[in-house]
């Protein structure tokens, strides 16, 4: 028979003194009767308490975490609902160690955080919402369009830009998608991955004879120490794509490239591309010539793994955000 959970208020005691702290500190400073919600560290601590408790008693964790609720209800109110407590445990759980959490990030980006089934998915966010001042919304949107997993070397192989808020169609011009990229830059760059910068659009190359190109959009690559050229297409991949492109790619390294710079790299993005044409044109063998599909809306993830031909993990992300379930 499973003896009856005994509380510890002698493991409790120092946590509340820490919660009266924060509470006292949030007064002082004017702000509303509370934690911070930027006080990461009062959270963790209480979901190690919580997972203390748990391995030094045989209670199941409901218990425990309906004792906790009791005991601080008494001193904080309704502060710290079984919920809450549960996102706390689940969080001390996921960085156990302290001496990682990322004061960039606020609770709300943590338990989106938690969220995410995959421990790699998981910290690669953990990371990069980090270091690039991702806002919650952002780090939902990058989770739930499988980010983590379509990361390829040296550019991924699909995007995402339902950020452009245009509707799919056959007979988007390539000049509208073109001037939706444009207009949020700041969403495809982030898009692109790290270490791009946008150099130019309708970048001209003349040819030796005087012919007059037009590359869609220049950006250069800081971490590659090279240029990357984009050109887009709204329809299928041709052979005639790839041409062209491994073309400016030349061109680009003739007239443009710096001395030490690597040698600039070219992707076409198009809404579709053939199997046979990728297997049998000069991309199966190019280091400089890249074939990436792009898709208007949020995939799924077995939409994507059908893309990638992998297969992916899923991320649970909240209900009610815009664009998800």
């Amino acid at each position: 028979m499973q003896q009856p959970f005994q509380f510890d208020e002698t493991q409790y005691e120092p946590i509340r003194k820490l919660l009266q702290r924060a509470y006292r500190s949030e007064l002082q400073s004017g702000g509303r009767r509370g934690i911070p919600r930027t006080n990461l560290r009062i959270y963790w601590l209480v979901g190690r308490l919580i997972w203390s408790l748990e391995k030094r008693s045989q209670a199941d964790n409901p218990v425990i975490v309906g004792a906790l609720a009791r005991r601080l209800s008494r001193d904080f109110g309704q502060a710290f609902p079984v919920r809450k407590l549960r996102s706390m445990y689940a969080f001390c759980r996921a960085f156990p160690d302290e001496s990682t959490l990322k004061p960039e990030l606020s609770w709300s980006h943590y338990l989106l955080l938690l969220k995410v089934a995959d421990e790699q998915a998981r910290a690669f966010y953990h990371e990069e919402a980090a270091a690039g001042h991702w806002s919650t919304r952002e780090l939902a949107r990058q989770a739930g369009s499988h980010y983590y997993e379509r990361q390829q070397e040296p550019v991924k192989e699909h995007f995402v830009l339902e950020f452009l808020g245009l509707e799919e169609a056959e007979a988007l011009p390539e000049r509208a998608l073109e001037e939706a990229l444009l207009d949020k830059l700041q969403h495809f760059l982030l898009e692109l991955g790290k270490g791009f910068a946008f150099v130019a659009r309708q970048k001209r190359v003349v040819t030796a004879t005087g012919k007059h190109f037009y590359i869609d959009l220049v950006f250069y690559h800081y971490l590659l120490k090279c240029f990357v050229l984009i050109d887009l297409k709204t329809g299928q991949l041709s052979h005639r794509d790839i041409g062209q492109m491994d073309m400016y790619v030349r061109l680009y390294d003739d007239k443009w490239k710096p001395a030490g710079d690597k040698p600039t790299l070219g992707i076409i993005l198009c809404a579709e591309k053939d199997r046979t044409v990728v297997q049998y044109s000069i991309l199966k063998e190019s280091r400089q010539l890249f074939a990436a599909t792009y898709q208007l809306y949020l995939p799924t993830a077995e939409e994507l793994a059908e893309k990638l031909g992998a297969s992916v993990t899923e991320a649970v992300l909240p209900e009610g955000f815009p664009g998800f379930p």
